[in-house]
């Protein structure tokens, strides 16, 4: 078997493992909160946005604070993982408030984003 061939053998097995891990849905999703004073990074879960309606998951979350004038979520810091790893962990919850919210935009983040505490 040429050489191109073999490497082509070799990777389509490995492809066909990862495609099902990319196609899972992330344990949160991450948001950036921008205020008059400063900024943070908020997760909320599938489950937390699928309470808050439909539509797209930033429009949901404006919805929500237009309506209730708070949203609660995760806050999410950067920090060391057991392993020493970097990644983005949840800190404690946090309350957003209507009146102090400029913007809400989806983060994507850099590093691995561990899941909220059970």
């Amino acid at each position: 078997m040429p050489p191109i061939e073999r490497r082509l053998a070799l990777a389509l097995p490995a492809l066909a493992l990862a495609l099902p891990a990319a196609a899972q849905a992330p344990a949160v999703l991450l948001f950036r909160v921008v205020s008059p004073r400063d900024e943070i990074i908020i997760g909320l879960t599938p489950g937390e946005l699928a309470t808050l309606g439909t539509g797209p998951e930033v429009e949901r979350i404006g919805r929500k604070l237009a309506t209730d004038g708070q949203v609660g979520a995760w806050r999410y810091v950067v920090g060391r993982a057991a392993d020493g790893s970097t990644r983005y962990g949840a800190t404690g919850r946090v309350s957003i408030l209507r009146q102090d919210t400029y913007r809400i935009e989806p983060y994507s983040a850099a590093i691995p984003v561990a899941p909220p505490p059970g």
